[in-house]
């Protein structure tokens, strides 16, 4: 067993470059055009003096981590730059040697309470260790030498059991347990605004990209989609239509999970849209195909409700609402079977979960809890190849994909740094139509350069071309 390195986080430096879309993304209550994707940068140092720099990336989505449609986009914005801040404070403010784990153990409880006095929720709250963490942990990867996953295995960083629940669960036997996989299947999302086919076409992208639907299957092969519906039943189902019309030309399966985005008041609502697909004869393959629903009704209800008091015939899975460590516990008690893992929500708090859906599966015995993988628009560079190596490490098959679809790949970067993520990663992009880009080939991505030194990248992103956050 590989001893669990303890060092002081010494620096730690914060960044954002700004991220324009080529195609609006709708979802929930915002209709995304732009927005910052932030950096952080952390230097780690142990005993003998020795230490190393590590980085992580993550998109500032307005509207998803706190939904209050009085705050504009930029306070949106501004919150983000807040908690992000907040923990930098934190993780420097105590200088004592401390695990990876132990360093955001140490910090957890005392950074929500002080985001909560600002009025921070949680899930926003988590924004800001949860882009350290990884920087911390990619740092201690480079100083050993060793890959994220095979770091992981090991179990590294000390992850251990922070929660009573956990109390004599073997993390260092499930960890060694963890496969790699040589790809994973990549979950279209087809937003609320995207076309279906050309008839839907309001105006083209001049840039030779898919645009439609149709259009994205042909390119790149999908089998994985993930369906936006807004919460008005008729439109929601009109559109299932639409895309099933698209879906089912496939004479191979096609797999479907179905988002919510909190557009419902409660469970009988989102029973409504079940029995209105179950009724339509055109939605009957579509119905079948469809594995989870996803975050259906609003975070400030959802862990109110017990959702077994609806037939709604398919698994559901917290997202907005998995705020805290303890959420999927009490969503578990609520109905829920599945929760979603995203790197902005923390990695620790990913691993904690697939944790929890092991122990209970074995407890039942049979597969009934269980992760999804979705995106917040990760980006080409270390975002998305961070994001796809926690979903495989937490043996997850198939990940939402998004951000290559709205954004022009790496277009925005300098040719430097496309090149060598290219020459870094040459299995997971490709150079086309003037830029590097997501690699996506019979609807999945190669994942075998991501087992490099580090957390997941043998390459960096161009710093000195970025603003130090405000």
């Amino acid at each position: 067993m590989t001893e669990t390195p303890r060092f002081a986080v010494r620096e730690i430096e914060l960044y954002e470059r700004p991220v324009v879309l080529r195609l609006p993304f709708r979802f929930g209550v915002v209709t995304l055009t732009q927005c910052p994707q932030a950096f952080a940068r952390a230097r780690i140092e142990f005993a003998d003096g020795s230490g190393a720099w590590g980085a992580a990336a993550e998109m500032m989505a307005p509207k998803w981590f706190d939904k209050n449609l009085q705050l504009s986009n930029e306070d949106n914005f501004g919150q983000l730059r807040g908690v992000l801040t907040m923990a930098r404070r934190a993780y420097l403010g105590d200088a004592s040697p401390a695990s990876a784990f132990g360093h955001f153990a140490r910090h957890h409880e005392s950074h929500l309470q002080a985001a909560q006095a600002r009025g921070f929720n949680p899930l926003l709250a988590s924004y800001g260790p949860a882009l350290i963490d990884r920087a911390v942990l990619d740092a201690l990867c480079r100083h050993r030498q060793m890959s994220f996953h095979a770091a992981m295995q090991a179990n590294l960083p000390g992850v251990g059991a922070l929660r009573p629940e956990f109390a004599g669960f073997d993390f260092d036997t499930f960890l060694r347990s963890r496969q790699r996989a040589g790809t994973i299947e990549a979950r279209h999302t087809v937003g609320l605004l995207d076309a279906i086919t050309d008839a839907d076409l309001v105006e083209r992208v001049a840039d030779g990209l898919p645009q439609t639907l149709e259009e994205v299957i042909r390119v790149y092969g999908h089998r994985y989609f993930k369906l936006k519906v807004g919460g008005q039943t008729a439109a929601d189902l009109a559109r299932l239509e639409a895309i099933a019309g698209v879906l089912d030309r496939s004479a191979d399966p096609y797999f479907v999970s179905l988002d919510g985005n909190e557009q419902y008041a409660d469970a009988h609502g989102v029973a409504e849209l079940v029995d209105g697909i179950r009724a339509r004869p055109a939605l009957s393959r579509l119905w079948q195909s469809i594995l989870f629903i996803e975050q259906p009704v609003a975070r400030k209800a959802a862990l109110d409700i017990d959702l077994r008091t609806a037939e709604l015939g398919k698994p559901v899975i917290i997202d907005e609402s998995d705020g805290e460590l303890g959420t999927f516990a009490l969503a578990r008690d609520r109905g829920y079977e599945g929760v979603s893992s995203k790197t902005c929500k923390g990695l620790y708090k990913s691993i904690l979960n697939a944790a929890r859906c092991s122990r209970w599966n074995t407890q039942e015995g049979e597969a009934r809890y269980f992760m999804s993988a979705e995106d917040l628009t990760t980006q080409a560079g270390l975002s998305v190849q961070q994001d796809l190596a926690l979903a495989s490490l937490l043996g997850i098959t198939h990940v939402e994909r998004n951000g290559h679809h709205y954004v022009d790949g790496m277009a925005a970067q300098g040719e430097s740094e496309q090149q060598a993520f290219l020459a870094a990663h040459p299995d997971v992009y490709e150079r086309s139509h003037g830029a590097v880009r997501l690699k996506i080939q019979r609807g999945r991505i190669a994942l075998a350069s991501l087992d490099c030194t580090g957390y997941a990248s043998a390459a960096l992103p161009d710093f000195s071309a970025m603003a130090s956050l405000p």
